[in-house]
């Protein structure tokens, strides 16, 4: 069943919008050819024929992939690894496009979701298989499936209810474009009937469980960090971050945190914000504070009197919570908010805290929640106080560790029944 014509003539209407779009958050000509070229042709050479392509939307979906993305480059498969946000392909290379991984791997942005473009890629890539990460639903990208004999699988899905809602008000697209996935891997029940009720065979799906929880840190990031603590003399320092933070959060955290940073010279918070078109900004905002910051674009290090690290680089949040010992998610005190997904922090057992607007993770954050492994604050203030206190009450942080990881041990092993599934089609 192709696409609705009003769907192809929309995305017709809106191309010189977005292309806009892309001209105006690019830092220079060589990454705006690259994305304007990426997404609307002619594409680059694929580095490899019929690999293994996994479609992700951002960094999330890129760490959800890794375990499976990595699992796959061991093997020796080539990956293909399509992008549609800036810091999702800056996360991709870099936990990938290095040795031993270097020809087998290729990261490039997904072309619009226009008939003919994607119908090219098809061509040019002749990929093996197409794996979607979570809700990464295009159209036309799942119509051409089929003609170019790819099989179509959507993993770790997640749905909520709201976004079920939206798909339903477009029936006659959603039908027509859950008809040629190949499969569905939910991450629960609720999210497989929501599906079914939106027009997907049943038998096409089931639930494996959330892949988010087979986490683990990449070694190089550990290491890393363990120099860094040597080099930066972080022994006997307070390490507090400020993970993918959104306005007006880090201003609003840091001028609650500013009165503790002054008393204690021992205290340094780490910033990074969730969106590059921000660092300045966010490095505007310390300034105005008062509060001594250096850079990681720059170079800098964090030092003595170093009060706030303002982490303006792309692909490291890993190695920002190695160094960490308490840590606020962020995207969660905003308006509308969402949140972002805390399992990377906890996975370094770093103590978590995040803001009450976390509905994008309601069901991870509600099973921490009741297990009384994570905090939930109701603004800046109490985020505060909360970091400080875990911090300073070892007794406080111990507890939330230990009840973290239990919750981890009995979620895993999602990963494994992914792969079991994928190699079906290989």
């Amino acid at each position: 069943m192709a696409t609705p014509f009003w769907y192809n003539a929309a995305l017709a209407l809106v191309k010189p919008l977005y292309q806009s779009r892309i001209r105006k958050r690019t830092t220079g000509p060589e990454q705006l050819q690259q994305e304007m070229t990426e997404r609307f042709g002619p594409f680059q050479s694929p580095k490899n024929l019929h690999a293994i392509w996994f479609h992700v939307v951002s960094v999330g979906e890129t760490n959800a992939a890794q375990p499976l993305i990595e699992h796959y480059l061991k093997l020796g498969h080539p990956v293909l690894v399509t992008n549609t946000t800036k810091t999702g392909q800056a996360r991709a290379k870099s936990l990938f496009l290095k040795p031993p991984y270097l020809d087998l791997f290729q990261a490039v942005y997904l072309p619009a979701d226009q008939k003919t473009l994607i119908q090219d890629f098809y061509r040019k890539y002749q990929p093996k298989l197409l794996l979607l990460m979570e809700t990464e639903l295009w159209p036309n990208l799942i119509d051409q499936a089929p003609d170019f004999k790819v099989p179509c699988l959507l993993l770790n899905a997640r749905l909520s209810e709201k976004s079920a809602k939206g798909y339903a008000k477009v029936k006659g697209l959603t039908r027509g474009m859950l008809k040629n996935l190949t499969g569905l891997l939910a991450q629960d029940a609720a999210t497989r009937q929501r599906y079914i009720e939106l027009g997907i065979a049943a038998g096409k799906t089931q639930v494996l469980g959330n892949i988010k929880f087979d986490i683990t840190a990449p070694e190089h990031f550990i290491q890393q960090a363990d120099q860094l603590k040597q080099q930066w003399s972080l022994a006997g320092r307070k390490v507090i971050t400020l993970a993918s933070t959104h306005a007006p959060e880090e201003k609003e955290i840091l001028s609650a945190l500013k009165a503790a940073l002054e008393a204690d010279p021992k205290l340094v918070c780490i910033v990074v914000p969730r969106h590059p078109e921000r660092f300045d900004e966010v490095f505007q905002a310390t300034q105005l504070l008062g509060l001594t910051t250096r850079r990681r674009s720059l170079g800098q290090h964090i030092e003595a009197d170093t009060q706030v690290y303002l982490a303006d680089s792309m692909g490291e949040m890993w190695l920002w919570y190695a160094l960490s010992q308490a840590c606020y998610v962020g995207g969660s005190l905003n308006e509308p908010g969402g949140g972002h997904n805390i399992l990377e922090s906890i996975a370094l057992h770093v103590p978590t805290i995040l803001g009450k607007n976390y509905f994008n993770f309601q069901t991870i954050v509600g099973e921490f929640l009741e297990a009384q492994a994570v905090e939930v604050v109701e603004n800046a203030q109490q985020a505060a106080t909360t970091l400080l206190e875990l911090l300073n009450n070892s007794e406080k942080a111990e507890s939330l560790n230990t009840a973290a990881e239990k919750i981890m041990q009995q979620n895993q092993g999602s990963l494994a029944k992914h792969i079991q599934v994928i190699d079906q089609y290989l």
